[in-house]
């Protein structure tokens, strides 16, 4: 492809559209891991999380060819982000989690990029495919992808300091996204539909999709909350304990 060519400005213009429709779902868990930190840490967790995530996303970009032919590999990555939605919402009262819900810089870090590496697949599969093998067109679209990120997840995170309450929308999009994931898988076409499906099994094939939409939106949400109304009746119980009385001598 030519530089600077018909075909490959054209590639370019939907490169970059690729990068606004998709880098919303980074914004988000940047913006929601980086919520809980010190303000002296946040802009810092969402530069340096951008960083390492584009330059996680360039790795995969380059050997995407061989991630296209590891089976299963959406299910486990869709399922690998119900697991950070849900965790990410039960650690909103800013309290430490083990793992993914640790509010540490570095904690914050490793739920940047593990979340990234996740759900950046198909980021990857359409910006490699947008570019059509010329990797001057991938190096762009990722040096693109960068300011819309870390712009997005600052608007992301000044609207969660505002709005709270916006921690289950932007879990629910993860969930959203996860569920996109696991219908995509090629080794659950019989389940999902595919090329392939005849026209009489399409309408239980829709269901299908439709119910895992709504089981991941309603599992990761429904999970939350419950966990965060045990997590505050045990922090009300431990309050509400008396104090032992101290031994007097």
């Amino acid at each position: 492809m030519e530089f600077l060519s018909a075909s490959w400005l054209s590639a370019l213009l939907t490169i970059i559209l690729i990068d606004l429709v998709l880098a919303g779902d980074n914004a988000i868990v940047i913006a929601l891991a980086a919520r809980s930190l010190p303000k002296h840490l946040q802009k810092k967790a969402i530069i340096w999380g951008t960083v390492g995530a584009i330059a996680l996303r360039s790795a995969m970009t380059i050997g995407v060819v061989w991630l296209l032919q590891i089976p299963g590999l959406m299910v486990a990555g869709g399922l690998g982000l119900l697991w950070i939605a849900y965790q990410l919402l039960t650690s909103q009262d800013g309290e430490s989690h083990e793992g993914v819900g640790s509010v540490t810089f570095w904690g914050a870090m490793k739920t940047i990029i593990v979340a990234d590496a996740l759900m950046g697949i198909d980021n990857v599969l359409g910006v490699a495919g947008a570019a059509n093998g010329a990797f001057d067109l991938v190096v762009i679209g990722l040096l693109i992808s960068i300011p819309i990120v870390v712009l997005g997840s600052t608007m992301v995170l000044k609207l969660l300091t505002r709005f709270p309450s916006i921690i289950y929308i932007g879990s629910a999009v993860l969930a959203i996204t996860a569920a996109k994931m696991i219908v995509g898988e090629q080794l659950l076409d019989m389940v999902y539909g595919g090329p392939d499906s005849p026209e009489s099994a399409q309408t239980l094939n829709r269901i299908a999709e439709y119910a895992t939409y709504v089981i991941a939106v309603v599992g990761v949400l429904g999970s939350g909350w419950w966990a965060g109304q045990r997590a505050k009746k045990a922090k009300a119980a431990v309050m509400e304990k008396p104090a032992k009385p101290t031994a007097s001598h």
